[in-house]
């Protein structure tokens, strides 16, 4: 019998191996019960799934097996970006949301992703109460179901379309106007994923010259994982850098929930400077105010905006469910993660891939200038930031000591004086440079990331060395 167990974002699991249908009946009671202990069973649960292998399956059992407990499920009737789903929770003022996608991770795999009421990824105390109730529940008939025929003409299964108040939110969000005024070409890229029909169109819809690649379903998704990171979208930077005419290109990952972006000449730009670029961009340009939060493991860059600026950044731990927590409290103005993650006040307390991307258009559109020349504009008024991260496999001496070595570092790691140490996640050390690195440990296999940050590049392939040092078992003091 396969445990189940939530992570960061959900249940997840192999098709056929600990994803199974049986698991999923399971898990859907687990929720259900969670609900009436909650008391919001009433209010209803939005049901949607990304575009992967039977996602759609998955989903109407899900909504069987709420019928049969006398919960109405909201059920999406295509294919929904992740971000989509949260705000039709929200908008609906339902009890929660079951989203079925596994987001980036490559085609064999699926997951249940749990919303609670207030529209944010559910918080460990959330997911801790479901995953307790459906390993109790192993083994057992725990559920009835009902068919979806008999549950429609009870109310139990209602069908809808999220897409066009969706619509009408962003259009609120984003100078669509601006972004078609600048005439600019703007290449886009769902990666086979649940984001076609919503980024291509709104910017279509807007009158913006778009060129749409990887645009209808594909559940292996090109053969690549469909995470918009530089190595997995070659397709799309080959195709950018083949058109001169193109000034963007924007990218999706399979529920859309996480952006990559390309320069006019093919250059990939880090998600860490795109959320500092985004964050100054709309204190500078759109005369709005706020503070920012990010994760422990995002770019500090973000600070030195903050500071130019006169605001604060507000740190959390890695996962967005954190950050979503300040989006609600209607705390901050804009909300990052190093992966690829954004929000900003007045959405969503989750991430939006589709925003993120809008807004970056609108950016490039109002400035006239490409992403490296407001870059290193941006470098001249608040200095200059280099960020890195990579995965160390650690062999099995390492594995088993590596817990000592973070928790009691020496006085200075290649020289550099530790001044602090963040233990909010993982070990953050920081440097009297203002250097700094984090390592954090997998909790599923052999590996240590290890991220860095310093003032240069040639600074920042030295402070990778040392980490990489540091981890393996020496270091410089």
């Amino acid at each position: 019998m396969n445990r189940i167990k939530f992570g960061t974002s959900g249940w997840r699991g192999i098709l056929c191996e600990n994803f199974s249908m049986e698991n999923v009946r399971i898990v859907s009671q687990a929720i259900a019960d969670h609900l009436r202990a909650e008391g919001v069973a009433d209010r209803g649960v939005v049901v949607g799934y990304d575009a992967r292998f039977m996602g759609r399956d998955f989903a109407r059992e899900t909504s069987r097996i709420l019928a049969g407990a006398g919960i109405r499920s909201y059920f999406c009737v295509r294919d929904t970006p992740t971000p989509v789903i949260a705000f039709e929770l929200l908008r609906r003022k339902a009890g929660g949301a079951i989203n079925f996608t596994a987001s980036h991770n490559p085609y064999d795999y699926n997951g249940i992703k749990f919303s609670p009421a207030w529209g944010g990824p559910a918080l460990p105390a959330t997911t801790d109460d479901i995953e307790q109730r459906a390993n109790a529940l192993q083994g057992q008939i725990s559920y009835k179901e009902m068919w979806l025929n008999h549950a429609s003409d009870l109310g139990l299964f209602v069908e809808i379309d999220p897409r066009v108040a969706y619509f009408d939110k962003l259009r609120e969000l984003v100078d669509f106007s601006a972004i078609a005024a600048a005439k600019i070409k703007i290449a886009v890229n769902p990666m086979y994923g649940s984001g076609r029909g919503y980024l291509d169109l709104l910017l279509r819809d807007a009158g913006v010259d778009i060129v749409a690649v990887n645009d209808h379903v594909d559940p292996y998704f090109g053969g690549e994982p469909p995470e918009p990171a530089e190595a997995h979208i070659q397709d799309f930077i080959t195709a950018i850098k083949a058109d001169p005419h193109i000034s963007l290109g924007l990218a999706l990952d399979g529920d859309a929930d996480r952006f990559g972006i390309v320069d006019a000449d093919g250059c990939y730009i880090e998600p860490n400077y795109i959320l500092a670029l985004l964050f100054d961009y709309m204190i500078r340009r759109k005369g709005l105010k706020g503070d920012a939060a990010r994760s422990v493991a995002t770019s500090h860059l973000i600070d030195a905006v903050a500071a130019h600026h006169g605001v604060k950044v507000l740190e959390t731990p890695v996962g967005f469910k954190f950050i979503g927590e300040y989006i609600a409290a209607d705390r901050i103005l804009i909300g990052g993660e190093e992966s690829a993650g954004l929000t900003i006040r007045g959405h969503v307390p989750e991430k939006d891939g589709i925003l993120a991307c809008l807004l970056v258009a609108e950016m490039v559109a109002v400035e006239g200038r490409s992403l490296a020349e407001l870059l290193a504009d941006l470098y001249q008024r608040v200095g200059e930031v280099y960020t890195k991260r990579v995965n160390l496999r650690l062999s099995g001496e390492l594995a088993e000591g590596i817990e000592a070595r973070l928790n009691n570092p020496p006085a200075a790691i290649g020289g550099r004086k530790i001044t602090q140490i963040i233990r909010l996640d993982g070990s953050k050390y920081l440097f009297e440079d203002g250097s700094w690195m984090l390592l954090r440990k997998s909790g599923t296999e052999p590996v240590v990331r290890l991220y860095g940050e310093a003032g240069s590049r040639k600074a920042l392939d030295r402070l990778m060395d040392d980490g990489r040092t540091f981890v393996q078992g020496d270091s410089k003091s």
